[in-house]
């Protein structure tokens, strides 16, 4: 087939008009740094705290419907070994929002914090709060992967072109405009992405549901036609299973920065709480369009279609019939149109985790603990340089993806077993927990997460569970919600290590937190005071103006 020269004109259309909002917002992010009396950073991170109402719902919403989202939850529909009942991110989404708003919200406005990061620095100090960094960032390298990932494939499937030019004009362009205007481009480029996601996936649910090749939707919903129904089933043992994805998806999001830099950029803590509450009505609604065409497709005699025998499941391409189902299933305009659709979507995704990983490289890597003397101009430019560096990262990552419902899972399960104890410990029982409380929470998850395993990423299943479904390739298929034991196991030790630590020290044989950081401030203290005098120097041996000391 030869290469969609329409389609990529359209493609080529929405992407001119999202750089140029991108654009148009940089100069209001660039005016907004001259009237702040702050730091100018924090117009960059969280839009100088006084976002409008309406674009705040806008990219809230964008941001958690994003590619992921859209073709995850296609995907999970139509694939004949999950169906309707396994796609929880329909009710997760919902949910992480409403728990956000309702219980992490007003802790973290209440400190005027920039990132999540913040209340980690200000309790256990920099060193320990650089290691729990990490998982923060993996997650957010996973979520940009799996976004550009969905949107390469999506390109790739509709108009005939390598996934791997996609993602690069894809990952370029959302780079770009992060790049100019920080959390303004991001947030008014989500508005008009909102709007295409409204209005183009939802343009092509009546042509969808008249193919002709499909059989009667409520029919192939609970009887097996030409795969098993798209409602799908839950059996018994897999109760602890499904669970388990509902929590993670629900509890994980709570550990994302690109929460809380929408939280922390409303004027006041009502505002913020009306935003994720708003959102939290919006995302199913965005995503019933995917919903149908997953069903559609489960339903769809595909060899009377122009996609051919044998079917996209058969093919491996399960993660991309969202797509496939625009392509084959409607009429040639309004696939173009469902394509800006999932484009849109794939957009206001990247472009937040980009800024949400780079905000936290600067501010609580570079400035807090690299180089606390460190400019507000210079912060910008470490803003910059990680978006690029994060950008190309998750480009290439994206490049050897195979499903976009197995990189969803996969950036919340970072944060949701490693992070979440953490989270809450962090903002509601700061005063029971300690550096060494997480320090060992950490060390905890890791080695247990890591002892589970995982095959996309190659870790072997040491450890056995209960209910574990030994495969025919020997591996183990988990049965038991691992996930949400961990994180339950890490906050418990969080708290008895804690505990335990601050009986110790009142015996006089442990050290306090106080004097830890302490010491960690005076050794990072010292070595910029011997960086500012080693620039010193080399100004007098350059500049001779300059007198010598006697």
């Amino acid at each position: 087939m030869a290469v969609n020269w329409v389609g990529l004109l359209f493609t080529g259309v929405f992407y001119i008009i999202v750089l140029s909002i991108g654009i148009w917002a940089s100069r209001k992010s660039k005016r907004e740094e001259k009237k702040c009396t702050g730091n100018r950073s924090e117009v960059v991170m969280v839009g100088g705290r006084n976002l409008n109402m309406f674009v705040g719902i806008c990219t809230m919403t964008a941001t958690w419907v994003g590619g992921m989202y859209i073709l995850g939850t296609a995907e999970v529909v139509y694939d004949p070994t999950k169906g309707l009942v396994w796609a929880v991110g329909l009710i997760s989404c919902s949910l992480n929002l409403i728990i956000g708003g309702m219980f992490f919200s007003t802790p973290m406005r209440s400190k005027n914090y920039v990132t999540l990061m913040d209340p980690f620095q200000e309790k256990y100090g920099n060193t320990i709060s650089t290691v729990l960094f990490i998982p923060v960032l993996i997650a957010d390298l996973f979520w940009v992967s799996g976004i550009l990932g969905g949107l390469g494939g999506t390109v790739g499937v509709v108009m005939d072109i390598p996934s791997s030019v996609a993602v690069t004009i894809s990952a370029a362009v959302a780079i770009l405009y992060t790049l100019m205007g920080g959390l303004y481009s991001v947030a008014y480029t989500d508005v008009i992405q909102l709007i295409f996601m409204l209005f183009g996936l939802w343009m092509s649910v009546p042509f969808i549901l008249t193919t002709p090749s499909a059989a009667n939707i409520t029919a192939a919903a609970v009887n097996k036609l030409y795969q098993d129904p798209w409602v799908g089933k839950l059996e018994m043992e897999d109760v602890g299973c499904w669970i388990d994805n509902l929590l993670l998806l629900s509890i994980g999001g709570i550990c994302y920065q690109a929460f809380y830099q929408r939280v922390l950029s409303a004027a006041t803590d009502a505002q913020a709480k009306i935003t994720c509450y708003i959102g939290a009505v919006l995302c199913p609604i965005l995503a019933i369009p995917s919903v149908v065409a997953g069903a559609l497709a489960a339903s769809t005699n595909w060899n009377q279609t122009t996609f051919g025998s044998p079917s996209p499941y058969e093919q491996g391409k399960a993660g991309m019939i969202l797509p496939i189902a625009l392509q084959h299933l409607c009429p040639f305009y309004v696939s173009l149109i469902g394509m800006g659709a999932l484009a849109a979507a794939v957009m206001s995704s990247v472009d937040s985790a980009l800024l949400s990983a780079a905000s936290q490289l600067a501010r609580n890597i570079y400035k807090n603990i690299i180089y606390r003397q460190a400019s507000e101009k210079s912060v910008l430019v470490v803003v910059k340089v990680s978006i690029l560096l994060c950008g190309v990262i998750g480009a290439c990552l994206a490049l050897k993806m195979s499903s976009v419902a197995l990189f969803w899972i996969l950036s919340s399960d970072v944060l949701y077993s490693m992070m979440t104890p953490q989270v809450i410990c962090i903002l509601y029982l700061s005063q029971w927990v300690n550096v060494y409380g997480a320090c060992s929470g950490f060390v905890f998850s890791l080695l247990l997460r890591g002892l589970v395993g995982e095959a996309f990423l190659g870790l072997p299943d040491v450890l056995p569970l209960p209910w574990d479904r030994i495969q025919e390739d020997g591996h183990r298929y988990r049965l038991f919600p691992f996930r949400t034991a961990i994180m339950l196991l890490t906050f418990v030790v969080i708290l008895l290590v804690s505990q335990m630590s601050i009986r110790l020290k009142g015996k006089k044989l442990l050290t306090s937190d106080a004097e830890m950081n302490e010491m960690h401030d005076l050794g990072l203290d010292q070595k910029n005071v011997e960086e500012n005098e080693a620039l010193n120097k080399d100004e007098e041996q350059f500049n001779p103006t300059i007198p010598q000391e006697d």
